[in-house]
């Protein structure tokens, strides 16, 4: 009989802000703003995506922003990040970092210190209440001009050890290349914050090649698409960067057609370090057990083999060394049958 992927102790490293909402939250805050939804966020909901062209991209960003605009008071940030940890908690996380650009929440909240802190305090009070260890990642959108990238990696540095834990980069990699942010990055790296740019999603292996060439990357958020180049999935496995893989976000988006077609056997078996992600919940009706049981039930990954795919998100994490140890332990209790 295998064994509840429920009870095996995970980190989840991929996760968006917005895109973690539930989606019955958002439906009660509408209702009680009188915000008017689009069909694809409420009775056809999960919406159908397609991010491989420009119409494709635009779509799943005007729902991702309607999403954002349903958040208006703190009250509503403190109850998203609780719900977050409680949704963690359930499916077996023991650590979570999420990923917050500030600056899409500045306006509504005094600015983007004061909306740092806000996120920041907000975390606290959710690991707080359900146990969960969470950091935040910092992260600033490649659409933007660098600049911007810098403001926001000098505002993650100041809360370094008052739980941000890294920086990151996301939005569509065909609209800014990763290079472009190099100096935002070189700030958070030397200030020892760990580094995790998307890369390899929409874009081919040259997204990657820059996140590692240019920003130093610590981790790849996705870099699905390495499986396009031998050479560099040796390089990532040669020096232990992980993947933040998130199969039925790459499913929903279209850069794979299929679940059978996303390669996480491929990496996984050419000892690329993968971490599984749901990505955003929100628009695309899947968790982090969800990858999980994927890989079990669709990719064929044994028990021992789910039990290192959880050490490997567990290692690659910002979690505290303690932490790390416990959940560690707790992976191998599972396999055992200790659990």
């Amino acid at each position: 009989m295998s064994r509840p992927l429920r009870d095996l102790p995970k980190a989840h490293l991929h996760l968006h802000f917005t895109g973690s909402m539930r989606h019955s939250t958002l439906i009660e805050l509408a209702k009680d703003q009188g915000l008017h939804l689009p069909d694809a966020l409420a009775e056809d909901w999960p919406p159908r995506l397609r991010a491989t062209d420009a119409k494709g991209w635009f779509r799943f960003q005007r729902l991702y922003d309607i999403g954002r605009s349903a958040l208006r008071t703190s009250g509503h940030v403190r109850r998203l990040l609780r719900e977050a940890a409680e949704d963690e908690v359930a499916e077996g996380s023991g650590w979570l970092e999420i990923q917050v650009d500030p600056s899409g929440y500045a306006h509504r909240f005094g600015g983007l210190t004061a909306t740092l802190e806000l996120f920041l305090d907000a975390a606290r009070l959710a690991a707080e209440q359900t146990g969960i260890g969470i950091g935040l990642i910092v992260g600033a959108n490649r659409t933007k001009h660098p600049l911007e990238a810098k403001t926001l990696a000098r505002l993650a540095v100041q809360y370094l050890d008052h739980g941000v834990v890294g920086f990151g980069l996301s939005n569509d990699e065909r609209r800014g290349r990763a290079r472009d942010f190099d100096g935002a990055f070189r700030i958070a790296h030397r200030a020892g914050l760990l580094t995790a740019p998307h890369g390899g999603e929409l874009a081919g292996p040259y997204s990657i090649e820059e996140c590692l060439d240019d920003l130093h990357a610590d981790r790849i958020g996705h870099g699905v698409r390495v499986h396009e180049s031998a050479r560099l999935m040796r390089r990532l496995a040669d020096r232990e960067i992980t993947c933040e893989v998130c199969p039925l976000s790459n499913v929903a988006l279209g850069v794979f057609e299929r679940p059978e077609d996303v390669p996480l056997r491929m990496l996984f078996d050419a000892g690329v370090p993968v971490a599984l992600g749901a990505d955003d919940p929100l628009l695309f009706g899947s968790r982090l057990l969800d990858q999980y049981e994927l890989a079990r039930n669709v990719y064929g990954f044994s028990d021992a083999e789910l039990a290192e795919l959880a050490r490997m998100s567990i290692r690659a994490s910002a979690a505290p060394t303690e932490l790390r140890r416990e959940l560690l332990a707790g992976v191998d209790a599972w396999l055992t049958g200790g659990a």
